[in-house]
């Protein structure tokens, strides 16, 4: 069973009342994509809220995270007023599709739900969390690309045999991979995750591979240097 807390450098996430934990593919997400201080920040699916504190954490000014199932908003909210940056992030109970803000957003960031065809759960929360019927790839572009601003990024974390997929949804929404890291959880084997970020302007990708462990079993040095701003153990 999953513990009901998770605890961070500098925040603590409880995660009782969330469908979904905190996560590798969260983690990797809030610490790879590009925040700049001061930047404003759309948490799409927040979940638990641990990526909008880890973007509050890495200097966004403003932070509106969006979560669909009420519980799971509740909760990211009291993990949000509970953190050194309660005054930085606002938490919304919402569908992203009827979200309507009256600005735009530098950064959008999104683990969005991603198994199709799959076994279902029981539990009608971890469903929504974890399958993409009740966020559909399509519905993420077009928003994101309705509410990013004109020099803004929108990054995500799929699986990566998605990953196509979703660049081509993307294009067709007015999005260009800009950037794109293959995750591999040990060296030498195939890529599990990729990490996209996408841009209204066209320019020709950065393509990289992170190797979260190395063939030995040990955490590679990329792997530390990216979340070690994070996570107790380094």
């Amino acid at each position: 069973m999953s513990n009901s807390w998770f605890q961070f450098k500098r925040f603590t996430v409880n995660q009782e009342d969330c469908a979904m934990k905190v996560g590798t593919d969260g983690v990797l997400l809030g610490a790879w994509a590009d925040i700049r201080p001061g930047c404003s920040v759309l948490d799409i699916g927040t979940g638990t809220g641990v990526v909008a504190l880890m973007t509050a954490q890495r200097g966004a000014s403003q932070v509106t995270a969006i979560e669909i199932d009420a519980a799971a908003a509740a909760q990211a909210a009291r993990n949000a007023a509970g953190s050194e940056w309660a005054g930085n992030i606002v938490v919304i109970a919402t569908d992203i599709a009827d979200y309507h803000p009256d600005t735009k957003f530098n950064r959008i960031l999104s683990n969005p739900p991603y198994f199709r065809d799959s076994l279902r759960s029981p539990h009608a929360g971890r469903n929504a969390a974890r399958h993409n019927d009740s966020l559909s790839y399509e519905t993420l572009v077009r928003c994101s690309a309705a509410m990013l601003s004109d020099d803004g990024e929108f990054s995500v974390v799929l699986p990566y045999d998605a990953a196509g997929e979703f660049e081509r949804r993307a294009r067709d929404a007015g999005l260009y991979m800009i950037r794109r890291t293959d995750v591999v959880t040990v060296a030498g084997h195939e890529p599990k995750r990729s990490l996209l970020t996408f841009s209204a302007t066209y320019t020709q990708p950065e393509c990289s591979v992170l190797n979260m462990r190395e063939e030995d079993g040990n955490e590679s040095a990329e792997y530390i240097g990216l979340v070690k701003d994070f996570y107790l153990k380094y």
